[in-house]
């Protein structure tokens, strides 16, 4: 018997994450009953607390101390067990273990605001994500809105991405054509998938193709059409089921926009050559900064906004704002770009203004690490108290799984799904956004089978792909992969292309138009198969994940709901040998470089 094992709730109840004022029991188990242990805990910033511990009784040859501890404050909480007598004490040895030791590392404790729900509608549910330009031409185009724009009527060609290709450096100017009236064409074909939420990257007016420098955040940009346009998208989406999620760039403008204007672009009144410009105390203008004024990792094109500005808050949070108006307007929440780069005193502000059109509208913020415990501008991040977002893009998992399929071990990747599943307040995991691949990573195909490429350049990354035999390869385990991602507690979501083998490397090469003429069927009827069975299997709405065993190659596990009494297996090998297991008297064999979905009862 353990010593103690956060992850069990004979010694920590109940499981993971807890609301404040939940009372915890936690119990721990000693070789000698004149111990006289206690539990030390602490609030991080406030003072330590020390409560005794009391023998309970004998069970397997140890003795078991309790204690019940009360949480009244939400916050990230530390803790460790002394052991009275001795210089020892109970530390965290990794996968919640405990083990006895003179000094070692804390137990994490989240506590989250009692109050804390997140859109009950999103549970369960398959997300999309599409970036707008390359997904699909529903309005045939010739030219573009704009002079220094690109049109690209060769969909198969790569993305351009140095100035020799274009003399004029156009990188992130080349537009394919993709609009919303494209995407609401083709619904149907996300309807096949089992889609219920399409993420659109950034659709506002913005000067490059992938829209992350807004010029005007109260415009739908028109090459991707007209606000009209946008009541339809979402207005047939609704009727077949799908909700619309917004990307909300909040952390910068575009410098030739109408809040900046330094290209001269606009009429408008610009804080960059404007001092009594209205938008002017949006920025920060110095000359400490290389080019006059803060901008957004050093890029002279996206100058940083202050968003701790009285009139730049309201302007994105206030009445008739940005988030009030794009609500209004048929949208079902927000993605926030870099949220670890705006306050959560402004996220806090989002969150109200989100869910004043109601409690089902989900706010999730890009956040690339464990979201409990991440220290960002020299401060803990308390993003998923139950006061700020919903939930996060859950980068964590995407490491995991591409870990375990290209060579680690299964033991190593139950650890660091439970790991994440112990930390996040369940509201927040049940609708975590989990990913394979997105607009900023290497596509799944590429990242399985290809080489590193972070450490090589755009010219290395430029039409390269998998060898025949690779892509075979690759094919299987993208498979493996999104049965493990659809499987997991939270939301999948598809980056648009992954299910019909798109590849490619860093920006732009991941960014390519999606290959309607070349799809491939094994990828998709695979994907097509498991969101199937995840959407009529409502154990992975709210279910809890049990891992059954793990070997190198294979993990084994169970979603399950006690109060629905409703249980899935899931087995996952990415061996080149099937693998036999006995789960709950029965044998069940999984296949070489493949996956095992079966319902328990």
């Amino acid at each position: 018997m353990n010593v103690f094992n956060s992850r069990d709730e004979f010694f920590k109840s109940p499981f993971g994450a807890v609301r404040q004022e939940t009372e915890i029991t936690f119990s721990v188990a000693l070789d000698s009953d004149d111990a006289k242990p206690f539990l030390s805990i602490q609030r991080e910033t406030a003072e330590k607390q020390k409560l005794s511990m009391n023998l309970k009784g004998k069970e397997n040859g140890k003795f078991i101390f309790t204690v019940s501890f009360v949480p009244q404050e939400r916050g990230l909480y530390f803790y460790s067990f002394d052991l009275g007598k001795t210089d020892y004490g109970i530390y965290n040895s990794g996968k919640g273990i405990g083990i006895v030791a003179k000094s070692g590392d804390l137990f994490q404790l989240t506590v989250y605001d009692k109050n804390f729900s997140t859109p009950q509608q999103a549970k369960g549910k398959v997300f999309y994500q599409i970036f707008p330009d390359r997904f699909y031409e529903g309005r045939k185009k010739s030219k573009l809105s704009f002079i220094d724009r690109v049109y690209r009527p060769d969909k198969e060609g790569e993305p351009f991405f140095y100035p020799v290709e274009m003399p004029e450096g156009y990188l992130n100017k080349d537009y394919y054509g993709g609009d919303l009236k494209g995407i609401t064409e083709k619904l149907d074909y996300l309807v096949e998938l089992g889609v219920g939420y399409i993420y659109l990257n950034p659709i506002f007016e913005a000067h490059s193709n992938h829209r992350y420098n807004t010029a005007d955040y109260m415009k739908i940009d028109p090459d991707l059409g007209t606000l009209e346009d946008f009541h339809i998208l979402c207005n047939t989406a609704h009727e077949k089921g799908m909700k619309i999620i917004l990307d909300g760039v909040f952390s910068h403008t575009g410098s030739d926009s109408i809040y900046f204007n330094k290209e001269g672009r606009y009429d408008s009144k610009g804080a960059f050559d404007h001092t009594d410009s209205p938008y002017r105390k949006w920025y920060d203008f110095s000359p400490r900064f290389p080019c006059g004024y803060r901008a957004w990792w050093g890029f002279d094109t996206l100058p940083e906004v202050n968003e701790k500005d009285p009139s730049y808050a309201e302007f994105i949070c206030g009445k008739n704002g940005v988030i009030d108006y794009w609500l209004r307007q048929g949208a079902d929440g927000f993605r926030l770009d870099v949220a670890d780069e705006l306050p959560d005193s402004f996220i806090d502000q989002i969150r109200v203004a989100v869910k004043a059109h109601g409690e089902d509208k989900l706010l999730v913020g890009e956040v690339w690490e464990d979201a409990t415990n991440k220290w960002s501008y020299g401060k803990r991040r308390r993003y998923l108290l139950g006061t700020g977002l919903d939930t996060t893009m859950n980068y964590p998992f995407r490491v995991s799984i591409l870990d375990f399929l290209t060579g680690g071990k299964g033991e190593d990747f139950c650890d660091e799904i439970f790991t994440i599943c112990e930390n996040y307040p369940k509201e927040a995991l049940d609708v975590a956004l989990n990913n394979l691949s997105t607009h900023d990573t290497p596509r799944a195909m590429t990242a399985l089978c290809g080489e590193n490429p972070y450490s090589t350049d755009r010219y290395w990354q430029s039409k390269r792909f998998l060898t025949a035999e690779k892509y075979i390869k690759a094919q299987k385990l993208i498979v493996c992969g999104y049965a493990l991602l659809f499987a997991m507690p939270g939301l999948p979501c598809i980056y648009y292309g992954d299910e019909i083998g798109m590849q490619g490397y860093r920006d732009p090469f991941n960014r390519g138009y999606f290959t309607w003429w070349a799809m491939d069927e094994y990828i998709l009827k695979n994907v097509k198969k498991i969101a199937e069975f995840r959407n009529s299997h409502d154990v992975f709405a709210e279910g809890r994940i049990h891992f059954v065993f793990a070997t190198d190659e294979c993990v084994v596990f169970t979603r399950f709901d006690r109060k629905l009494d409703r249980e899935v297996l899931i087995a996952v090998n990415r061996g080149v040998k099937d693998i036999t297991f006995e789960y709950s008297g029965k044998n069940y064999t999984v296949p070489a470089m493949y996956y095992l979905m079966e319902n328990i009862k």
